[in-house]
């Protein structure tokens, strides 16, 4: 009976680990060692139901890039000269070869998006907006990928009136007139947040030591 209960304890203890996070540096050896300066924004796969989810990541991933210390060219004209070029969709843009990225836009890097989930949801209780998204860095000089992460988050449309029938009605017109645009920032901004620092951050080659990488997503 004893040998039963430890074995059950240890099982708890483990499932209630918490979760591990590591260094950039252990997590991106890479990116340290190709030292990219420039980004080249590509159209995203959109796997959601969502029509616009393209084009609300189209326009906040360019800020966290920036802010990261990265030199971004500009998305809306990359998107306009690859449309020329008969590339429109995300699924397109995988097939190129980075080495034609590099002739074409002289970029250091091409960044991917797979936006895998936006959901809206609601009911008596609370109302959110579930967004899940994964990015990944490739570099066009050793046509390896450099940096890759997954996050999901879930943003808050609650109406809040404290009546039941209210409040469910407050949060169907909430959830459904949410202005997507800070949820899509702060989805881009918590995956980027993971992403070693480019040239133009005051960090740059000295962040490495900093644990900011779940382990668990870049383990696999």
């Amino acid at each position: 009976m004893k040998r039963i209960l430890f074995l059950v304890m240890a099982l708890f203890l483990t499932g209630c680990q918490a979760p591990k996070y590591i260094t950039k540096e252990e997590a991106f050896p890479k990116v340290y060692n190709e030292k990219p300066v420039s980004v080249l924004v590509v159209p995203a796969i959109n796997n959601t139901t969502a029509a616009d989810a393209i084009n609300l990541y189209s326009t906040t991933v360019a800020y966290p890039l920036a802010e990261a210390g990265y030199y971004v060219l500009s998305v809306p004209y990359t998107q306009k000269f690859l449309a020329r070029e008969g590339i429109s969709d995300g699924a397109q843009a995988a097939q190129v070869p980075l080495d034609k990225y590099k002739e074409l836009f002289g970029v250091d890097t091409v960044l991917f998006v797979t936006l895998k989930q936006w959901d809206t949801n609601y009911n008596v209780l609370a109302g959110n907006v579930t967004v899940s998204a994964k990015i990944e860095l490739f570099s066009t000089q050793s046509k390896q990928r450099v940096w890759f992460y997954d996050s999901t988050i879930v943003y808050d449309t609650s109406g809040n009136t404290g009546n039941g029938l209210l409040n469910l009605i407050a949060t169907a017109i909430q959830t459904a007139n949410q202005d997507y645009v800070p949820v899509a920032r702060a989805v881009n901004g918590q995956i980027i947040h993971t992403m070693p620092v480019g040239k133009y951050h005051p960090r740059h080659a000295l962040d490495q030591k900093d644990v900011a990488v779940l382990e668990r997503k870049v383990k696999q």
